[in-house]
């Protein structure tokens, strides 16, 4: 209480010895109470006021298309539009799904499909017995992306074991883009190529 009784006395003090008029002093004490409420006003409001954040926006990144043409013993065969890292299962599907009779054994189901590839479904060819029986033998070249173990095991040089690696290299890696690319097959050397290619195709 002491501090404040002498900082009061010395406050007046200082007030007597200003030489401002009466009028001129009133002056001056209106305008440090305005200033302070004013400094009360601005501290409170800054206290009570709401920070609102800004909005977030969510930016959706379209994930990138390819065109895949789904042919053979499908229910709508056509090209589709599928997202990447689509697999061959999501392409049939996109054809209506398997045609009755359709022959999916030789096909890899799980495997990533590319752009630009077609799909084709082959059909499953029965005797009148209903029991499954090989593709018939062609007079012309053989598509090596559909034929079967019994079409590439016609082919002179190739018997049922390399027949079935060509297979199973089909489903792994998917259709051949040229008949070289049979060349990638094990056991299928250039010589061996020469001696078929005349009688193949894609």
């Amino acid at each position: 209480m002491e501090y404040f009784a002498q900082l009061y006395e010395s406050f007046s003090t200082w007030w007597f010895d200003l030489n401002f008029t009466s009028l001129q002093k009133r002056a001056l004490l209106a305008m440090s109470g305005l200033i302070i409420l004013l400094s009360i006003f601005i501290v409170v409001r800054g206290n009570t006021h709401k920070v609102t954040a800004p909005p977030v926006v969510v930016t959706e990144i379209a994930a990138p298309q390819i065109f895949v043409d789904v042919t053979g013993a499908v229910n709508n065969p056509g090209v589709y539009t599928l997202t990447a890292n689509s697999r061959v299962i999501d392409a049939i599907k996109a054809a209506g799904n398997s045609a009755p009779g359709a022959d999916l054994s030789t096909i890899n189901l799980a495997r990533v499909l590319a752009d630009g590839e077609q799909i084709y479904v082959d059909t499953a060819i029965t005797n009148s017995k209903g029991v499954r029986v090989s593709t018939p033998t062609h007079s012309g070249p053989i598509n090596i992306n559909r034929a079967t173990v019994q079409d590439f095991d016609s082919l002179d040089g190739i018997g049922p074991v390399i027949a079935s690696r060509i297979i199973a290299y089909r489903k792994a890696n998917g259709p051949f883009t040229t008949i070289e690319d049979l060349q990638k097959v094990s056991g299928i050397g250039v010589a061996k190529f020469a001696q078929i290619k005349a009688k193949i195709r894609v």
